[in-house]
């Protein structure tokens, strides 16, 4: 005869084993609808953005002619970031850990990638050293360390991706971007070795005229192809590096662990900056991106706002033992300190010239070659970049190359004073945001706007 209470154990265990086995069924749906939007995404991604921001479409096919040989392979990259986030979505043990856990885990990845690091950075100074006979027997217990820490970091990369992955779709939703608990499009990032960029820009005016993303190259292959082109094509190029690119996931350069809390603000930052971009895809700031030069500033600078400020709310929340990070700003400081209560500095040369101020002179740079070019002349400016790139050189800021390239890149990154001169784009963004009541509204107010004047107008309103 069988007992009643054996009866019910086992109907207790069927009803968990049912439970469990639906756990995991809405797991392994979830994960492959997101796998279905993030591939939809990705589509829309690259159809709106295209390689870059290419204006001249003849131009950019005799420049994609000649770096074809490094042209960057997105779709190899994709498949393989798809496949590490489908795996993590359904094996993963993300969802079960709460926030302390997370945090723990983020910190402890950072902290073995800066052993790694600092392991590999022991490697180079032996095979640097020429009292070190034998380096390859010197570095062997190195190397065997190093890649033991490797192979452990490649294991947790899916998981820590995840967890950066959910800090700022939390903060994200608190800022009002949830809708029925899920942030739409949803936060996506994988840590990747970026491509570089090829910028091309006329002699003439300082524009994008093509944008290219390439293998990484070392710098004489970089000297070499924008030599080529220069000479080929009589225009200004420019390889820079990227610190990341609005694909899906957004791909995110590989970490440096030196210093904690700036390699974590960086990477919720650049997470949050591609994720802007992701988000205005469906909204004509994103639809317009490669329609207009002033459109791709604006869109590129609301991102780098939104990223700045989406970082600080993260790191206060989830690492308040670490420093919120500041960043360089239009806007001056309501709140500064009353100079009377500051320290007084002792008394300086007053014949001394003033100290070197890199955001007022690139600035002034920007402006002056600006003018030159509006002039017609062109070698004239390129002779003044030439000679100022030599000034910042010796006042503690190594530039590789300023020329019309330089400026048609970074300014269009105007997140504080500098390389975009007197363009307006910077402060006024700056302000929209200051007077924003949140991120969404932010974002929101941005979204719609599409021309210089047209921000300028809503940054006076």
């Amino acid at each position: 005869m069988t007992h009643p209470h054996r009866i019910q154990d086992l109907l207790a265990r069927i009803v968990r084993a049912a439970r469990t086995a639906w756990r995991r069924v809405r797991r392994i749906l979830r994960a492959l609808w997101i796998a279905a939007l993030r591939l939809a995404l990705t589509i829309a991604l690259i159809a709106a953005l295209g390689d870059g921001a290419v204006r001249d479409t003849s131009l950019s096919a005799r420049v994609t002619a000649l770096a074809r040989d490094h042209l960057f392979d997105y779709a190899a990259w994709e498949v393989e970031a798809l496949w590490s986030k489908l795996r993590e979505s359904v094996l993963g043990v993300g969802p079960y850990l709460d926030d302390e856990q997370g945090r723990a885990l983020v910190l402890a990845y950072l902290e073995t990638l800066g052993a790694a690091q600092e392991i590999e950075a022991q490697i180079e100074r032996l095979y640097a050293d020429p009292d070190v006979p034998d380096p390859d027997a010197a570095a062997a217990p190195l190397r065997a360390e190093r890649d033991t820490l490797c192979e452990r970091l490649r294991a947790d990369q899916p998981l820590v991706e995840r967890l950066i992955e959910g800090q700022v779709s939390a903060v994200l939703a608190d800022e009002g971007f949830g809708l029925l608990g899920q942030v739409l499009p949803p936060v996506a990032m994988h840590f990747t070795e970026t491509p570089v960029a090829l910028i091309v820009s006329p002699r003439d005016r300082i524009t994008v005229a093509a944008n290219l993303d390439l293998d990484a190259l070392p710098v004489e292959e970089r000297e070499s192809l924008e030599a080529r082109i220069d000479q080929a094509l009589n225009v200004s190029s420019l390889i820079v590096p990227l610190g990341g690119l609005s694909l899906y996931p957004a791909m995110i350069v590989e970490p440096s662990a030196h210093d904690t809390a700036r390699t974590l603000a960086r990477a919720f930052e650049i997470t949050a900056h591609e994720w802007a971009h992701h988000y205005l895809v469906f909204y004509p700031l994103g639809w317009e991106y490669n329609a207009h030069a002033e459109t791709r500033i604006i869109n590129e600078t609301t991102a780098t706002f939104f990223g700045r400020a989406v970082a600080q709310r993260v790191i206060a929340r989830y690492y308040p033992e670490l420093p919120v990070p500041q960043y360089p700003s239009f806007v001056v400081a309501s709140a500064a300190a009353p100079q009377e209560t500051a320290p007084q500095a002792p008394p300086g040369d007053p014949d001394a010239p003033p100290p070197f101020d890199y955001a007022r002179e690139m600035g002034a740079t920007r402006a002056r070659v600006d003018f030159l070019l509006w002039q017609g002349m062109v070698e004239a400016a390129e002779a003044y970049m030439a000679a100022q790139q030599r000034k910042f050189a010796r006042n503690g800021y190594p530039i590789r190359k300023l020329n019309q390239a330089y400026f048609a890149f970074y300014g269009g990154y105007q997140g504080e004073p500098g390389a975009g001169g007197a363009d307006p784009t910077g402060p006024t963004v700056e302000r929209i945001l200051t007077g924003s009541a949140d991120l969404a509204d932010f974002l929101r107010t941005m979204r719609g706007i599409t021309t210089r004047e047209q921000l300028v107008g809503v940054g006076e309103g």
